[in-house]
């Protein structure tokens, strides 16, 4: 005789107290939701509708895109790519230690905690803001926008890196420190290997981010194409602006695509 099959086991319940911490969380978010409605002014949606002629003529610009100025064009976007290439590297220069010093399971909370909330600084100021102190500080010109994007992606990467570490196999770490080896060296041989591939990918993703952001510090004066989108809309001119939007989504694209083809090869 077959036996009979076993009874399947009820699914478990949660306790109360974490469904009541649930429910005041969701809770708030929808409260949240509710009473911002009117500060963002939601209730003006139907005017996209009640005014699209003035979206079509402004759209009907946009379809007339003026390459008068293709050459202009091209190589100050090759000089926003510089700087976002090269804003990157010194994040990444800046986060790497930073990122150590903030993992819980590298350093002791006494350095881990300020360096958490130095790391929480970098990333609250924004970008414009950061920009314009660089250029007080070293005059108008691509390498404050290098600098800004140095300050503002280091907190950023310094918190990804950090998490990275914290999730890694501690066994290879305990392995080396059983040799004997000093705490540097267990960071360059128990930890690094483990997070390398991750933090690559990392920087990969905010070098894509940042070629959009040197764009927008080129309307302060940090250099780039920034500026002569800024110029073009101040002059209505929209078909030069619609070219110039159309060189970044080509520049942008191209960057996904060569970070993708390395990124696959991490995998």
């Amino acid at each position: 005789m077959s036996r009979l099959a076993e009874p399947i086991p009820p699914p478990p319940v949660r306790p109360l107290t974490q469904r009541l911490v649930d429910l005041v969380v969701w809770g708030g978010v929808a409260l949240l939701l509710v009473a911002s409605f009117g500060p963002v002014e939601l209730n003006r949606f139907g005017r996209l509708f009640t005014r699209s002629a003035n979206m079509q003529a402004f759209a009907q610009s946009f379809a007339h895109p003026d390459f008068g100025d293709w050459k202009t064009y091209v190589a100050q976007m090759w000089l926003t790519i510089q700087i976002a290439l090269w804003g990157t590297v010194g994040a990444i220069v800046l986060a790497i230690p930073l990122g150590l010093a903030a993992a819980r399971n590298v350093t002791p909370p006494w350095i881990q905690q300020p360096v958490r909330r130095f790391l929480d600084l970098l990333r609250a100021v924004p970008d414009l803001v950061m920009g314009t102190m660089f250029i007080v500080a070293v005059g108008l010109g691509p390498f404050a926008g290098v600098l800004a994007l140095a300050v503002n992606t280091g907190g950023v990467l310094g918190k990804l890196f950090s998490e990275a570490v914290e999730t890694i196999d501690a066994r290879p770490v305990e392995g080396v420190r059983a040799t004997g080896a000093a705490p540097l060296h267990e960071i360059v041989w128990g930890v690094l290997p483990q997070v390398a591939p991750l933090w690559t990918s990392y920087a990969l993703y905010r070098f894509e981010s940042n070629a959009r952001s040197a764009t927008v510090l080129g309307l302060i004066g940090a250099g780039g194409i920034g500026q002569a989108l800024f110029d073009s809309l101040n002059a209505f001119n929209y078909s030069a602006t619609s070219a110039i939007v159309i060189v970044i989504i080509v520049a942008v694209s191209l960057i996904d695509l060569l970070s993708q083809a390395m990124r696959s090869r991490l995998m």
